[in-house]
């Protein structure tokens, strides 16, 4: 008889600690948000604050341009690293993102041969581009095509590869048979 009445007891006590570890979770997701997903916030905040590349291109700053997506591993594996260095280099050298996955940077897609992502493109105060780097890249790679920038005097393209992600191509608007009624 005394373990039929300790049993709902048991079960009461179990739930009272599953509910409370859930809610212990849910409220470390909410306070703890930027961190679990802080590289996705770094991408979307370069997006919303990037000097338009129009503007980058002539007004004789050496411009950092980078080609991303925000479903891209790399690039959010690499955005902590370029935050650093946007940080650092933001007074002296103009900051460019652009999303892949915004049909309005087509053209630029298109004019700098974007195949793979994250693309970094560095240009010289002149607008000459001075190296691409394409994939994930360390960021001592990144300080020396920089500082190689300040100190270019003529174009000399360098296009250095590593790992990338291919971009996806974007099929909303592809039009086909079925697409119409």
């Amino acid at each position: 008889m005394q373990s039929e009445s300790s049993q709902p007891l048991l079960n009461k006590n179990l739930k009272a600690i599953l509910v409370l570890i859930i809610a212990v979770v849910i409220i470390s997701l909410i306070l703890f948000r930027n961190l679990f997903f802080y590289s996705t916030y770094l991408l979307k905040s370069f997006g919303e604050l990037s000097v338009d590349p129009e503007i980058a291109f002539k007004n004789n700053k050496p411009t950092f341009l980078e080609f991303y997506a925000e479903w891209c591993e790399v690039c959010k594996e690499m955005a902590p690293k370029v935050s650093t260095l946007k940080e650092q280099y933001e007074k002296d050298i103009n900051f460019v993102f652009l999303n892949v996955d915004n049909q309005k940077w087509d053209n630029y897609i298109r004019k700098f041969d974007v195949n793979g992502i994250p693309q970094v493109n560095l240009f010289d105060r002149k607008g000459n581009l001075q190296s691409t780097l394409i994939g994930k890249q360390e960021e001592l790679k990144i300080r020396e095509s920089i500082a190689h920038l300040e100190s270019a005097d003529e174009s000399q393209a360098e296009i250095i590869n590593s790992e990338f992600s291919v971009i996806k191509e974007n099929k909303n608007n592809e039009v086909n048979p079925r697409s119409h009624s």
